[in-house]
């Protein structure tokens, strides 16, 4: 089967490595059958369920089996076979477990962008194509639905699935949760699985579901055949190319070393043998030199320096280090070709690895992070030549220089500031792995560590606790007026109070309840669930849970972050922060708390037509809702829009180069009573809150004054009533046949069973209606982000894809509304349906026309125009702000993108111009 992977066009992990795997060394690929393997497992380890982690991203292309995939997505069959698939596992005693992509990393960025544009020209083949033959491309064309990886999450937890959203990579929390819980294997298809020393990797793709056999590939037989140790994998990685060190970096010496490798072994493939060249210089020559020479001096590293030793060290699982870092400066420390020996350190009672001084010969401890195990390498200082201490983040993986301490003569790490140029002593907390400035004063030689107010810039003192000996930094509480130690979190330099668990003397983030001021150990091992404060949804158990779980090391599913963020907490509030945290780990929410910390998102591509000049992109449509959310998020209650900072959305549309972020302002939110706090929308559980949150819910959507008629709609139709009026308020060239067929498919979905759903089959594609059905299922998407920011106010399953919208099905009715067909037809002839559906449009109609927005069929239209039914020199859609993005005359997709600001106004709603009012 190992000849099968070369069929996969797979982008992700090691440049190469898949097809090299496939060509040259199909013998690390065995086949294996995972029932075996789990018997063999509970043999072994008796009382322990066999576990295998699931890199979801990776799975969604194997999961997502329908035929159809160009209509918006065919929810009922995906949530059929998610059903299956679990089912079959669990069968046979196999417990799984999900982890899906929770951020977009900063080195990772690029990448990212590089892809997305990929997938840009893809989706403008797709257009053609079906503009062209009026059918579905095949599917070496096929592209996953849009919001396909938010719903899955939703769809596994509702079948009683573990299911967790990484706090950076997932990859890495992939490998770090495999290699930590003893599990069976991890289950994806990303060749970056084959460097990490972690549990054995199993292809997705070449899963038979039936039989349960799959390919293992083994990084072991990988190692053998390239004559290097599994220590040298990750170099190996970095030197082809991943997601981290561009291809072309080392390019020219990958064929350096093909030409010298080739020189030797005649008749040789030139493309495959890059890689066998690049582990033959590393086994012949490199490893000459190790414990001897800077990987610096060997390898043209140039100014890409330190992106290559943060490469690396992101494959470092917690514990693990690698025999490539080290350095040599004069006087200083190195660690030799192989460790000398081990300690037992007193108090932790672990092994600590020593390094020989190369003078004295005597064995040294090295400097170990107390989080990610692994030995401190040194740098050369580029000015004074002089080795200068590098302390490496377990997360980020980049060498930060260290301050001598005069007096105690001990290593601090220096954090370079931009502006002066001069290094300022930093300290690294050991929980939150975050540098944090010192200040040294001037009388006492001791260092005072300060945190940075994210206002002012000042450094902030913080207190040393006499039992973690750690610096804190210092919460006063307004009543108590007494300092409480917290603890930062990396990504939202937001302190949280902290609690000591006696056992591990290490400090455990806390969720302070309002009521009763006491403080409760959080975290998120799915074993152990506890109710978070935050209103719970009961279908998809929300929950915060507390881990007190020995066996993890002290390295919980919360806490397992190896990244260094520099960018300041976009909130003030722990107690808040930590419930956003703990939603986001749990994969209850969408985007809360990446707007909350790092105030940074991203939404990938969706199936938009460039050429049509007559729809919006669901970039634009849904960004009045998102900054109001920004508002309701970082606004802080009344009048909090106007001191917001702004929020960097990396949106693809048609014409964004994606260089920077669009820099969005959150937009003032107009709701009765005022904008709630998030302590009463997420804490609070009075019984007239509910009422809040749906005010909350509904001023996001700027839909208040429709209220009570939307309150009135029977569910799942709530929900789509809220989304489809605000649709039509925003978008002017949505027309009366549009609303038919969206109430039509909506109301028919019910009462269709999925193998008829299965069935059904079109006349033909439209390229319109394609756009539509993608539109659509991005609002469902922002219903998911309003709904959590706040507090759930709905239940979740009532805009869940699968309950309210079928692609091919919104294709029949689409069609058939725009032949003429009449409303009993779309309905099938149902009465019960056609009752239910002159109620839903009469709610969403009357809603409209109190936004001065009169929604009228495409025959009223006056003269033929622009793009399919746009209007000469208006803008197509509008903004919260009351007035089209693109100015008079100016069409949308003409503004540029790039880092612009997006400034809310409080200009009265308006309709562009072209409708009979």
């Amino acid at each position: 089967m190992g000849h099968m992977i070369l069929s996969r066009r797979s982008v992700m992990g090691v440049r190469g490595l898949q097809g090299f795997v496939g060509s040259t060394c199909p013998h690390i690929c065995t086949v294996v059958n995972f029932k075996e393997l789990a018997e063999h497992h509970r043999s072994k380890h008796p009382g322990c369920t066999p576990t295998i982690v699931v890199d979801a991203m990776c799975c969604l292309r194997y999961w997502y089996t329908p035929e159809s995939w160009i209509c918006g997505g065919q929810w009922r069959e995906y949530f059929s076979a998610l059903r299956d698939f679990v089912k079959t596992f669990t069968a046979v005693g196999i417990r799984l477990i999900f982890f899906f992509d929770g951020t977009v990393e900063q080195d990772k960025r690029d990448e990212w962008v590089k892809r997305r544009l990929k997938n840009n020209r893809e989706i403008s083949r797709i257009f053609h194509y079906i503009k062209s033959h009026k059918e579905q491309p095949g599917r070496n064309m096929f592209f996953i639905p849009s919001g396909l990886a938010i719903f899955t999450r939703f769809a596994l937890k509702s079948l009683g699935q573990e299911t967790l959203c990484s706090l950076q990579e997932a990859d890495y929390e992939v490998a770090s949760y495999g290699l930590q819980n003893n599990c069976l294997g991890i289950l994806g298809e990303d060749t970056d699985y084959l460097i990490y020393d972690t549990c054995p990797y199993f292809s997705i793709s070449e899963l038979c579901l039936d039989s349960l056999d799959t390919v293992m590939l083994c990084r072991e037989k990988l190692c053998e055949s390239l004559d290097i140790s599994l220590a040298d994998l990750p170099l190996l990685a970095c030197l082809l190319g991943n997601d981290i060190i561009p291809e072309g970096m080392f390019e020219s010496f990958r064929y350096k070393c093909l030409s010298s490798y080739t020189s030797v072994k005649e008749n040789f493939d030139k493309k495959g043998n890059i890689i066998l060249a690049v582990a033959d210089h590393i086994s012949k020559v490199l490893r000459l030199h190790q414990g001897e020479k800077k990987l610096e001096e060997m390898l043209p590293l140039g100014p890409n320096k330190a992106l290559f030793y943060k490469g690396v060290a992101s494959y470092l699982l917690p514990g693990q280090k690698s025999p490539w870092f080290f350095q040599k400066p004069k006087g200083l420390i190195t660690l030799d070709k192989e460790v000398g020996s081990m300690s037992s350190a007193p108090e932790s009672k672990q092994e600590v690895p020593m390094c020989t001084d190369p003078e004295s010969k005597q064995g040294v401890p090295l400097c170990t992070d107390p989080d990610s195990k692994q030995g401190i390498p040194m740098c050369t200082d580029a000015e004074s030549k002089q080795g200068v201490p590098m302390c490496t983040d377990p997360e980020s993986k980049q060498g930060v220089p260290m301050w001598t301490n005069p007096e105690s003569k001990q290593g601090v790490p220096v954090c370079t500031d931009p502006e002066s140029k001069q290094g300022v002593p930093v300290s690294t907390d050991p929980d939150s792995k975050q540098a944090v400035p010192v200040c040294i004063d001037p009388g006492s030689k001791e260092g005072f560590l300060l945190c940075t107010h994210p206002e002012s810039k000042q450094g902030v003192p913080m207190c040393t606790h006499p039992e973690f000996k750690q610096g804190d930094p210092v919460c006063t509480h307004p009543e108590s007026t007494q300092g409480d130690p917290v603890c930062t979190y990396p990504e939202s330099k937001q302190g949280v109070p902290m609690y000591a668990y006696s056992e591990y003397r290490q400090g455990v983030p806390m969720c302070t309840y309002s009521e009763s001021k006491q403080g409760v150990p959080m975290c998120t091992h799915t074993e152990f669930k506890q109710k978070s404060p935050l209103g719970a949804d009961p279908e998809f158990k929300l929950e915060a849970p507390i881990c007190t779980n020995p066996g993890i090391n002290q390295e919980d599913l919360v806490n397992m972050e190896p990244e260094i963020k520099q960018q300041v907490t976009m909130v003030s509030d722990p107690e808040i922060l930590k419930i956003a945290r703990a939603h986001h780990v749990q994969a209850e929410s969408y985007l809360v708390y990446n707007i909350m910390s790092s105030g940074e998102i991203e939404c990938s591509n969706t199936l938009e037509d460039a050429l049509d000049q007559a729809l919006p992109s669901q970039a634009f449509v849904y960004r009045p809702v998102r900054q109001r959310v920004y508002s309701l998020l970082l606004g802080g209650g009344e009048d909090g829009a106007s001191t917001c900072p702004t929020v960097k959305e990396w949106f693809v549309y048609s014409g964004n180069p994606l260089r920077h972020p669009d820099l969005v302002r959150p937009l003032q939110m107009n709701i009765p009573g005022g904008t709630p706090s998030l302590k009463l929308l997420w804490l609070n559980q009075d019984a007239g809150i509910q009422a809040r949150r749906l005010d909350a819910l509904l001023g996001c959507f700027d839909l208040s004054s429709s209220r009570e008629e939307l309150q009135a709609v029977e569910n799942p139709f709530k929900a789509l009533c809220c989304l489809l009026t605000y649709l039509f308020v925003q978008v002017d060239t949505l027309c009366l046949e549009d609303l038919h067929a969206f109430i039509a498919q909506a109301l028919c979905l019910q009462g269709k069973p999925t193998v008829q759903l299965i069935d059904l089959q079109l006349d033909y594609i439209d390229a319109r209606a394609v756009q539509l059905g993608s539109l659509l299922v991005r609002g469902l998407t922002t219903l998911v982000l309003v709904n959590s920011a706040c507090g759930f106010p709905w239940r979740m399953s009532d805009f869940m894809p699968w309950n309210v919208f079928d692609g091919k099905l919104f294709h029949q009715k689409y069609l058939q509304s725009e032949k003429g067909c009449t409303v009993e037809a779309l309905v099938e002839q149902n009465r019960s349906r056609l009752t239910k559906f002159h109620a839903l449009k009469s709610v969403v109609c009357k809603a409209c026309v109190r936004e001065n927005r009169r929604i009228v069929s495409r025959q009223h239209w006056h003269s033929p125009q622009p793009g399919r039914w746009g209007r000469q020199g208006s803008g197509s859609h509008r903004t919260s702000s009351g007035y089209s993005r693109a100015g008079p005359g100016q069409h949308w997709r003409i503004q540029g993108p790039g880092n612009r600001q997006y400034e809310p106004d409080h200009w009265r709603r308006y309709s562009s111009s072209g409708w009979s009012n």
